[in-house]
């Protein structure tokens, strides 16, 4: 046996040694990515075997028979069946109260201890009011506004309305608490038979949504964890986490390397002296080849370059973290430069698999095939048989708008009311061409809205968007998005439509006039999604709580006028039902017509100057009204001061994605 050969398996033998050692520390710590369980099939993250400790966001016992048991907030759940991202689960303990008929029924509740990490989602399921029986001030509040009751229940009274939203119309009585329970379908039929307890059932549809900051700490090895005394959002890192004993290993291993690295190089280079200069020659001939393959693959794949990983390497000066813009839910965006001198942006997805794979090929199709001022321009990709993928897009300097509206760009408060109108018809502008053209974007955040110094707009991150064939009402599939954005009735009925991506742009709404974000977790629990917050201000016309005082509401009568329009209209696209939402293309016009001045709230009734009532109906066009000369008439246009006065471009440090 030569000297190589001893080499190489002392290299083995070496390794094989240090693998069982850093085995023995962290096997209790290791976490198995995709697992079997049972009659659910393949399970991974955000569920985790109950064997492991601290592996994800929802145990499985998978031991367990008939059917595994997944645990949420201390109830165990059997599960049924799987399909896509939603799982069918039963209470066997809710079952058993139910066929009994007994009041304790409604000391379950499908409600979950809200999370930054992951949202749930329940469908289809009844709120159901649980008041107190010993003060009847709620009662006359609940029957005039048609609820059924049920007062069977020796300490308190249910009040329930299967064609309602949870928001009742008025504030909750303090003596009430609602609670959640899962409901067949087709059952107010039912319950007209049977009465409450013959519409209630066991078994519910489990969805979740797991936010950016999650999928990014875990798709970088680390676990999702929130802080208990601030209930924010935590990365907790593994791979830093290893004992003094492991580095202690993983330095003698790289010292050893490196001493039988320099032996066999000598090796090496003394036996290849004795050899002529033909493999140089095949090494070059093979370059070359490799060349005319790359060059073929740029003009045909999908129409756009293709980049190589080395042009793209030298271009983030080697993905330094100094040229980090963001991060997103599934990649990294860094700044780049090519050699031809052009910015870019690199979006680096995390993990080469089929989903990302899947989202690689979307975005690529998607904008391929758009041409809009406002949407962001794809500039190139990596191979899809590359070892990494990447997206290359044009370089937006200026940030995004959540950067501006309560990032880390809010202080210099460019974001003037003037502007932010603006905006938002560049949005509604984007999103109404992406309409016409059959495609939900899916993941309209203030975070995927570019913004260059000029303040116009840029709709970026397609990753999520569906084409949506014009012969359909709506796709079946399984809710995907951010939370705080997510189509209440998309989570809930797995039923995706253009009003999906309407209910989203009434949040960036809400954003833009609040300087708000879409989620904060120091709110009340019932408003930490910006969403609920308007809806219950706007609803009691409490636009002073909504609107930023800091755009003018309070001092400038016009801008007063055109903030609580865009509120007036955001309510419109956050209805509950996609049928009471307005169109894009309506939206559209509807924010040309607030800024020239000639909006009139239709759908507010005002009593001694006092706003008392907003209705919940589709929104009318001024344009489509018999009033619309009038208003021209009466109503005169914006002055110059408020709409064409612009700032100047953006003096602070550039960032884009």
């Amino acid at each position: 046996m030569d000297l190589f050969s001893w080499f190489f398996i002392s290299i083995l033998f070496h390794f094989w040694c240090f693998n069982s050692a850093l085995g023995q520390n962290t096997s209790s710590s290791s976490c198995t990515k995709e697992f079997q369980c049972g009659n659910l099939g393949n399970l991974s993250f955000p569920f985790y075997k109950s064997t492991q400790i601290d592996c994800g966001l929802c145990k499985v016992d998978c031991e367990a028979t008939p059917n595994p048991i997944i645990e949420l907030d201390g109830v165990k759940y059997q599960a049924l069946e799987k399909s896509e991202v939603f799982i069918k689960i039963k209470d066997t303990i809710l079952g058993n109260l139910l066929e009994n008929k007994s009041c304790q029924s409604f000391d379950r509740n499908l409600s979950l201890t809200i999370s930054p990490s992951i949202t749930y989602r329940f469908s289809p399921y009844l709120t159901l009011f649980k008041c107190n029986n010993s003060q009847k001030r709620h009662e006359e509040v609940f029957i005039s506004t048609r609820y059924h009751s049920y007062n069977s229940c020796e300490s308190f009274i249910l009040y329930y309305n299967l064609s309602m939203d949870y928001y009742p119309g008025f504030p909750l009585p303090s003596s009430c608490s609602f609670i959640r329970l899962p409901v067949p379908p087709n059952s107010e039929s039912k319950s007209e038979k049977n009465g409450l307890f013959g519409m209630l059932t066991d078994e519910v549809v489990l969805g979740w949504t797991v936010s950016d900051e999650c999928n990014r700490c875990y798709y970088r090895g680390g676990r999702c964890q929130t802080d208990e005394t601030t209930n924010k959002f935590h990365c907790y890192n593994t791979k830093g986490n290893k004992k003094v004993k492991v580095i202690v290993a993983v330095s003698a291993f790289i010292g050893l390397l490196f001493g039988l690295c320099t032996i066999a190089c000598v090796i090496w280079f003394c036996k290849r002296r004795k050899n002529d200069s033909s493999p140089f020659l095949s090494r070059n001939t093979s370059g070359v080849s490799m060349i005319h393959q790359e060059i073929e693959e740029r003009s045909q794949y999908l129409g756009i370059p293709v980049f190589s990983y080395r042009e793209l390497e030298e271009a983030t000066n080697k993905f330094n973290s100094s040229k980090q813009l963001g991060d997103g839910g599934y990649g990294t965006v860094y700044y780049g430069k090519l050699r031809d001198g052009k910015e870019v942006a690199v979006k680096r997805l995390y993990e080469h698999n089929h989903n990302q794979m899947k989202q690689f090929i979307n975005e690529i199709e998607i904008l391929t095939r758009l041409r809009h001022p406002n949407l962001v321009i794809l500039y190139g990709c990596t191979s899809r048989r590359s070892r990494e993928l990447f997206l290359v897009y044009e370089y937006i300097p200026n940030g995004t708008i959540a950067d501006h509206l309560h990032g880390h760009r809010a202080k210099d408060k460019l974001l003037t009311w003037p502007i932010r109108l603006k905006i938002a018809i560049e949005i509604a502008s984007a999103l109404a061409y992406l309409h016409a053209s059959d495609i939900i974007h899916r993941d309209v955040k203030t975070n995927n809205i570019l913004l260059d110094n000029d303040f116009c707009v840029k709709v970026a991150d397609f990753g999520l968007s569906k084409l949506f064939p014009n012969d359909v009402t709506h796709i079946s599939t399984a809710p995907q998005g951010t939370p705080g954005y997510v189509d209440p009735q998309y989570h809930e009925c797995y039923q995706l439509t253009d009003k999906s991506d309407v209910y989203s742009f009434g949040v960036v709404l809400v954003e833009l006039i609040s300087s708000m974000p879409a989620v904060d977790m120091n709110r009340h629990m019932h408003e930490i999604n910006l969403a609920n917050f308007a809806m219950n201000r706007i609803l009691k016309c409490a636009f002073e709580e909504v609107i930023d005082p800091s755009l003018g509401f309070e001092t400038n009568a016009e801008i007063r006028r055109m903030t609580i329009s865009v509120a007036e209209l955001a309510f419109q696209c956050l209805q509950g039902v996609k049928d009471m939402r307005p169109k894009m293309e309506e939206v559209l016009e509807t924010l040309k017509t607030i800024k020239e001045g000639e909006w009139k709230n239709y759908h507010r009734k005002e009593t001694s100057g006092k706003c008392t009532e907003l209705r919940r109906v589709k929104p009318r066009l001024p344009s489509e009204t018999e009033d619309a000369v009038l208003l021209k008439k009466n109503i005169p246009a914006s002055p110059d001061t408020v709409i064409d006065t612009w700032a100047s471009s953006s003096t602070t440090n550039s960032t884009g994605g």
